[in-house]
This record gives C-alpha cells, structure tokens and sequence, in this order.
C-alpha cells in the first residue's frame, strides 16, 4: 500500500463538491457516501499496515520519494471535512475533521520533514523529487479551506477573528512552500535527464496544489467580514487568488504535453497505478477553485470553463475507478495461483 493512496479520498471527494455546485445532487451524495466508504477502508488498511509491516511503514517515513505520500491523509481528512460541511451539514462531525486534519498537519508535517532532514545519506533532486512533494502544500491548504468553512457555518463563533487569521497564515504559509518546491521541480524539469517513466501523474500536483491555494484564497475573500485582519489585505488576497489560479493555468497545456510525449510517443502503456488518483484531484479542484473564482470576482465568463474542467474531472475519475476495480480483480484472481506457487 503506497503512502499516497489517500488521493483516492481527495479526488472522490472534491468531484463530489464539483457536481454538488453545478446541481447535480445524486451524484455528490452517490459519492459522498462512497468516499465515507473509502475513508474508512483506507484507514483500517493503514492501521493493519502499522500492525503487520511496521518496518515497511518506518522505511516509508524515511524515503524522500514515498514519505511525501503521507501528506495526502491531512489533505483527505480536510476535503472528506469540506464534503461534511457543505453536503450534510455536519456541523459537529465537520469540526471533529477539522482538529483531526490539523492534528495530522502538525505531525506529519514536521515529523516527516524533519525525518528527512536528519538523513545521513540523501538522494539527489532526480531520484528524490517528484511531484508528490507539493501535496504537503495541499494538506497545507486543506486545513485553511476547512477552517473558512466551519467558521462560516457557525462554527466557534468566539473565536472567529483568531482563527481566521490563522487560515490566513496557513493560506500564506502554503502559497510560500509552493513557490520553494516548484523551483526546485522547474529545475529538475529543465535541467535534469527525465525518461518517461519519471512523469508520473502526481505531477499534476504542479497545477492543484495552486488551484487548492485558489480556492483557499477565494474563500477568504468571500468571507472577510469575519476577520479584520484579511479586510485590511483584502487587496493583497485578491490579486494573489488571481495568481494562484494563472498559474495553476499555466501548468495545464504544458502537462498535456508531457503526457502526449509519455504515453503517445514514447509508448507508456495506460495501466492503473493509486498514483493516478493524484492526477485526478488537480482536474476536480480546477473545476471548483474557477468556479468559486467567479463568486468572488467579475469574471463570470469563466463559468463555462469550469464546467468543462468538472466533466473532464468526473470522467477521470470514473475511468480511475474502473481502473482500480479491475486491478482489485485481477489481484484476486491471482491470489490462488500466488499461494501454490508458495507452497
């Protein structure tokens, strides 16, 4: 089990809220309760994992291609919280997530990095970095997106002023390990030897981790009134929302490209990987940061663009799944064969 499997609960997850902004409810409940479903799974199969390979595990915490996986269960935590928000209206299950998903932000965050940082012996940037690196600016984000929106439901009316500037400094935090790591990614993409197997899809993290960062930042925007704080830089947060969402623009001709040359040209077959599931994720929160985009800005023209992103997205994930369904079958059907072989 990789790490990273959770990206499964953000792509679930966030399609869920695309369909649910464009009305189309059956679909965001059908996957509400499937992604409570895959939550849950995922959760048991970690726990299992800890009890049954706790050095497979320990070695994960320590690799610099897989640990970043990690942070994928803050940014599931966050969005499965989003969903309990605005889907159900679980105002108290919402604010259970949310001190989850910080609990997890704060120790997988320093804990994983500072694993990593104490290593004596580290891999260079072209066998250590990868795209998944970036979701440590997801998680990041997560946890702002789910504070705005607990707040705005009536959570911790007390405490609204401070906690908003909290997620305004979560907000800012994230946008800064953004532009940290994606030197160092733009570096390796232009300098460094890639074959085609190094493209691997949670380099679409390049483009999600701003488009997160731009519906954080919409979010703030709609509701500042609750922070004096984010009125006074209300400016500053507009004109960096906007940056955000161009640059998360800007990444996907140029994904497209690389995908064509992987699979197109230098012949890498389709075949499902959980790593696919990061790729799907970006799709769905570009469809919905445009989306928020437009409630907080003129820029009503954009609409269209992000309901063309949401089907893209729906149909990503749908051929995802039936990618991983099959792969589940396929390793059932084998499993016999497996267990003669080993006798």
């Amino acid at each position: 089990m990789h790490p990273g499997y959770f990206a499964l609960v953000m792509a679930t997850g966030i399609v869920a809220l695309g369909a649910l902004q464009f009305d189309l409810s059956w679909i965001a409940g059908l996957l509400f309760w499937l992604n409570a479903l895959f939550l849950l799974c995922l959760v048991v199969a970690t726990v299992l994992r800890v009890l049954r390979y706790p050095r497979a595990f320990l070695a994960d915490l320590q690799s610099h291609s897989r640990g970043v996986g990690f942070y994928t269960t803050v940014a599931a935590f966050g969005v499965f919280g989003a969903q309990l928000t605005l889907q159900q209206h679980a105002l108290g299950l919402a604010i259970t997530c949310l001190i989850v998903t910080g609990t997890l932000w704060l120790v997988i965050m320093y804990g994983i990095l500072g694993a990593l940082t104490i290593q004596t012996h580290k891999p260079n940037l072209e066998h250590g970095l990868n795209g998944g690196w970036l979701v440590m600016v997801v998680a990041t984000q997560a946890v702002t997106v789910l504070t705005v929106l607990v707040l705005s439901a009536g959570g911790f009316p007390d405490s609204r002023p401070y906690l908003m500037f909290l997620a305004l400094i979560f907000w800012l935090g994230g946008g800064a390990l953004y532009l940290w790591l994606i030197t160092l990614i733009f570096y390796r993409y232009t300098f460094a030897e890639m074959s085609p197997e190094d493209l691997v899809p949670p380099y679409w993290i390049n483009m999600g981790a701003v488009a997160i960062s731009t519906l954080a930042g919409t979010l703030l925007i709609a509701h500042a009134s609750m922070s004096p704080v984010i009125i006074e830089v209300l400016p500053f947060t507009k004109g960096m929302t906007l940056l955000f969402w161009a640059i998360g623009s800007w990444w996907i001709p140029m994904l497209l490209v690389l995908g064509v040359w992987r699979h197109l040209i230098r012949g890498v077959a389709f075949r499902y990987d959980s790593h696919y599931w990061s790729g799907v994720f970006p799709m769905g929160m570009y469809a919905v940061c445009t989306f928020h985009l437009t409630q907080v800005m003129p820029l009503t023209f954009l609409t269209e663009l992000s309901r063309i992103a949401f089907f893209v997205a729906l149909a990503a994930w749908l051929a995802t799944l039936i990618g991983m369904i099959d792969s589940l079958l396929d390793g059932f059907r084998r499993s016999p064969d497996l267990l003669r072989a080993e006798k």
